[in-house]
């Protein structure tokens, strides 16, 4: 008698899916929050997960923005015999459900991490063929967010796969962010604007600024390769539907310089800011980037438009992020090794965006200049301005405007 009463409820759903999309009004700006993948992997527990809660709320991260705690895999137990996922009984003894109400409490959102194909990239199951009863499974538990892998999907169409997961979740009736993790394959910023609400640009990130970790097969990529992966994509990134070049490295023990010009270019990308590290030991140093409210606001500015390189010169990289009430963001990346002196004639950075329809217009107007790690004013733009930046190391400016020329 269950099986046909499921029966009954998944053929209900899959009418429903006809005329089903995702959920509209989440991730207006680029979504904030942590990851459990880059710092545990597969070794987590319920309380990790928790003291990583209590953690979030307690260094003010919450407060800053940080919204999203979200299991990555190998929270997976066996599915029942009505097919419908459990967690691992062993590291989430009191369940899922459990879990969500505790983060919940703490003011915080909860993710949840699944695959598209047969198994999870963890060896865990995946959802195909199931993806209904996890949609359900996730909304009875309270579930906010799901991060959708794309382990062990051959023959699987990705098109097909990801909006029969979106339909899934929007007949399961709550809520949920997307988060669609295909690796940039088959090129989902061309299509999955109405699927999810950010799609990953590029294989894994692992922790390095500037090198790739090749494997038989597949290969992790550095800051600066994945940075680089970006090129082209800006125009098809908006409120809601964002570019995700995968999650933050910062606080994982790369330098301090590092760390800033990671954080201060994903934020330039508009890219969504998942924090990767142990939050409950952190550096104050690491603290200092990843709490910078002023930083963290070019990212969520309201007009999601992501930043563009304008020029390259001699190692460094020049780049500008339209911003609301005709402020900029101007960022110099160091890619090399040594500090860099450079001049800035702000002359040479009159340009026009075509994804903001906007100039600079640095020739009619002046802006104040904000200096944005050092939290000083840096006088405006009628005098060209005498610059050092340390090597893999970014100066990050706002742009305000003072008043035209006269």
């Amino acid at each position: 008698m269950k099986k046909i009463m499921l029966v009954a409820v998944l053929a209900a759903f899959s009418l429903t899916s006809l005329f089903a999309q995702k959920y509209e009004n989440l991730a207006l700006t680029p979504p904030m929050g942590w990851n459990s993948w880059n710092k545990f992997a597969c070794n987590i527990d319920e309380n990790i997960i928790k003291g990583v809660a209590d953690a979030m709320v307690e260094s003010g991260l919450r407060d800053a923005g940080y919204v999203y705690l979200n299991l990555d895999d190998c929270w997976h137990g066996e599915r029942d015999s009505l097919g419908f996922i459990q967690a691992d009984p062993v590291k989430f003894p009191s369940g899922i459900k459990a879990l969500a109400d505790y983060v919940h409490s703490k003011g915080l959102k909860i993710g949840i991490y699944s695959d598209a194909g047969r198994k999870t990239c963890g060896g865990r199951p995946g959802s195909f063929g199931h993806e209904y009863q996890d949609a359900l499974q996730y909304a009875k538990w309270g579930i906010d967010y799901l991060k959708y892998d794309w382990c062990e999907s051959e023959d699987i169409n990705p098109v097909g796969a990801y909006n029969l997961m979106r339909d899934a979740l929007r007949a399961a009736g709550r809520p949920v962010l997307f988060s669609m993790c295909e690796w940039g394959t088959s090129k989902p910023w061309e299509w999955a604007a109405e699927t999810g609400h950010m799609w990953r640009t590029t294989g894994d990130i692992f922790n390095c600024f500037d090198c790739i970790d090749q494997h038989p097969g597949w290969a992790a990529y550095g800051v600066m390769q994945i940075l680089d992966m970006q090129n082209g994509l800006r125009k098809y990134a908006g409120p809601g539907h964002w570019n995700d070049p995968d999650m933050l490295e910062v606080g994982n023990g790369q330098t301090v310089n590092q760390d800033r010009a990671h954080f201060s270019m994903w934020c330039m990308l508009a890219a969504p800011l998942i924090l990767g590290n142990d939050i409950r030991n952190m550096s104050q140093e690491t603290k200092d980037i990843i709490l910078n409210k002023e930083v963290i606001a070019l990212d969520q500015d309201s007009l999601g438009i992501q930043g563009l390189k304008f020029a390259a010169e001699d190692g460094l990289e020049f780049w500008f992020k339209p911003l609301v009430n005709d402020d900029w963001a101007f960022c110099i990346l160091n890619r090399t090794t040594e500090p860099k002196e450079y001049t800035i004639d702000w002359q040479k950075f009159n340009l026009y965006d075509d994804v903001a329809r906007r100039f600079t217009d640095f020739d009619s107007k002046v802006y104040n200049v904000r200096n944005l790690w050092t939290r000083q004013e840096e006088g405006n733009t009628k005098k060209m301005k005498s610059v050092t930046i340390p090597g893999h190391d970014v100066v990050l400016y706002r742009l305000s405007m003072n008043k035209k020329k006269k």
